[in-house]
C-alpha cells in the first residue's frame, strides 16, 4: 500500500493551556481543513475561558531550535504566526521565515486575548509591521487590530477599506480584515490586494462562545491556501469553516467558551 501524504502547515504562536485558542486552537482548525498540522511555540500562557493569568516567553533560541526542526524535515506550504509576544520573537520569525522564503504566509496580528490580556508588547508592534508584514501574503486582523495598525477609528465597511488600504502600505500582499465585531455589518469581512475589495457578507450568530475564533480563521485559511485554494477561494471556505464552528460553538467552562473545531463529528 502506498502511504499517503498531506500539504504540511506550520502555526508559529503562543500555547493556550484552555485549549481554545493559541496553538491549541491553530493545530485543530488546520488539522479539521485537511492538511498536517506543525507548530513552533513562542509563548506559555496561563489561561482558560475566562481570563490570562500568565505569560511566559520562550527563549528565542529554542523558538529559532523549533523552526530548524521544522524546517530541515518538512515540506512546509504554508505558514501561519499568532502570538509573537515581542520584538526579539518577531525579530527572529521574520529573519527566519524570509531565509525560507514562505510563499503561503499568514499573519494573524494577536495583539490582546478575548479577556483584554496584553499578547503583544507595544513596542514589538513597529517591527511586526516593518519586518513581518512585508514578507506576509495576508495580514489577517480583526477590527481591534486594524485600528491600532491603521491609526482610525473603523465603524463601518468604509473605515474597514480606509484602514486595509493603510496596513495594505506596510507591505503585505492581501488584508483581510475580519468583521465579527464591526457593528454597522457584524459577520461581514474585507478582503484588500492593493487594488479590489471583496466583501465576504456572513451569517452573524450571537453567542458569547467565540473564543479562539480569530486564531481559528487564520489557520484554515493557511490550510486552504497550502491545499492550492485562490485567496478569493480561500477566504470563503475559512469563513464557512468558521461559520460553523461558531454554530456549533461549546458552553464549557465558567466564561467565554470555544469554537467547536470538529463540530462534523458529532453524532
Amino acid at each position: 500500500m502506498t502511504a499517503r501524504t498531506l500539504k504540511q502547515v506550520l502555526t508559529i504562536a503562543g500555547s493556550d493551556s484552555g485549549g481554545g485558542a493559541g496553538i491549541q486552537a491553530d493545530l485543530k482548525s488546520m488539522s479539521a481543513n485537511g492538511v498536517f498540522a506543525m507548530s513552533v511555540i513562542t509563548a506559555v500562557t496561563a489561561q482558560n475561558t475566562e481570563d490570562v493569568t500568565d505569560v511566559f516567553e520562550l527563549p528565542t533560541s529554542i523558538i529559532g531550535s523549533q523552526l530548524d526542526a521544522v524546517f530541515d524535515d518538512f515540506e512546509v506550504s504554508a505558514v501561519k504566526t499568532g502570538m509573537l509576544s515581542s520584538t526579539a520573537i518577531v525579530e527572529l520569525v521574520a529573519k527566519m521565515l524570509a531565509v525560507q522564503k514562505v510563499a503561503n504566509l499568514v499573519v494573524d496580528p494577536v495583539m490582546v486575548s478575548k479577556s483584554g490580556r496584553a499578547l503583544l508588547k507595544p513596542d514589538a508592534i513597529d517591527a511586526l509591521k516593518k519586518l513581518l508584514f512585508p514578507l506576509a501574503l495576508v495580514v489577517t486582523p480583526n477590527i481591534h487590530e486594524a485600528q491600532q495598525l491603521s491609526g482610525i477609528a473603523i465603524g463601518n465597511l468604509a473605515d474597514a477599506r480606509r484602514a486595509a488600504k493603510i496596513i495594505h502600505g506596510f507591505g503585505c500582499q492581501y488584508v483581510l480584515i475580519k468583521g465579527g465585531h464591526l457593528l454597522a455589518e457584524r459577520g461581514t469581512d474585507l478582503l484588500y490586494d492593493g487594488r479590489f475589495f471583496n466583501i465576504y457578507k456572513g451569517e452573524f450568530i450571537d453567542t458569547p462562545h467565540t473564543h479562539g475564533t480569530g486564531c481559528t480563521f487564520a489557520s484554515a485559511l493557511a490550510a486552504q491556501l497550502a491545499r492550492g485554494k485562490a485567496m478569493t477561494d480561500a477566504v470563503q471556505a475559512a469563513k464557512t469553516y468558521l461559520t460553523e464552528t461558531i454554530r456549533h460553538s461549546l458552553a464549557i467552562g465558567h466564561g467565554t467558551g470555544p469554537t467547536n473545531h470538529f463540530y462534523f463529528l458529532e453524532t
